[in-house]
């Protein structure tokens, strides 16, 4: 997109160019409680694991105001997939998982779903999502098979991010910045049911990212945390923590 300045004090015309999405490239963050939340850039928006109506910290949301293009479930426990069907439906979004979660889905009677495994790749419309290893456990709400637990990588022409989705800390994570040069990542803090606070750091360290979202906390009272302390102790390790109230929407 061009534009024309003409400077009156030189004897010139100056043209500049500029894109946009370049003018643009930042993301915006929506945290919509536990570990649901929208990544929304490049005029295209991202849902993560929707579990919403059930989670009563977030009874302010406004579910019908959601939108999205892609929905990324990372794998089929309730708490990341209650509100799926529901939200497919409303927005017309694509559903993101693992191929047996798309295929429990597709019975539930949701059209527009892409079954992935861990290394699988796919474009989107302005960026790619990669899979990559979690270790954790899925099934889905009816208890049959949810496949393997994942997380994504997702990248642009403008900034990348990790989101770890449920997982214990490990090795695996090396591998991200072979992927990617991450601007930040989501990662989940709260212990019991995945890794906690101490060793999300560890994986921030591992991930070579210094910004962090933490998510999959306070919902229920095993993964309760202590907000101060855990952001000292991200702070003494020199990484920014965000733990954004839920439907606040920030920028990264």
């Amino acid at each position: 997109m061009w534009e024309t300045f003409i400077y009156k004090a030189l004897p010139c015309v100056v043209y500049f160019c500029y894109d946009p999405l370049k003018m643009n490239a930042f993301m915006k963050l929506t945290y919509y409680g536990h570990s649901c939340f929208a990544i929304q850039w490049g005029g295209k928006k991202l849902l993560f694991d929707p579990f919403i109506r059930p989670n009563g910290l977030a009874k302010g949301v406004d579910v019908k105001g959601i939108e999205a293009d892609y929905i990324l479930v990372t794998h089929g426990h309730a708490d990341h997939i209650a509100d799926c069907k529901e939200l497919a439906e409303q927005t017309g979004a694509l559903v993101i998982s693992s191929f047996e979660v798309t295929q429990w889905l597709g019975k539930q009677g949701v059209k527009k779903v892409h079954g992935m495994n861990t290394g699988g790749k796919f474009k989107l419309d302005n960026g790619t999502v990669k899979c990559v290893v979690a270790h954790h456990s899925s099934s889905m709400p009816d208890g049959s098979y949810g496949g393997n637990p994942m997380g994504y990588v997702v990248t642009s022409g403008e900034k990348n991010f990790y989101y770890s989705g449920d997982t214990a800390l490990t090795m695996d994570m090396e591998l991200i910045p072979r992927w990617a040069k991450l601007d930040f990542a989501i990662l989940c803090i709260g212990d019991t049911f995945t890794m906690g606070y101490e060793d999300a750091i560890l994986a921030a360290k591992m991930i070579r990212c210094n910004t962090i979202v933490g998510v999959h906390y306070d919902t229920f009272e095993p993964i309760k945390i202590d907000h101060q302390k855990v952001k000292e102790a991200f702070s003494d390790a020199g990484i920014t923590l965000h733990l954004p109230p839920i439907g606040k929407t920030i920028e990264l």
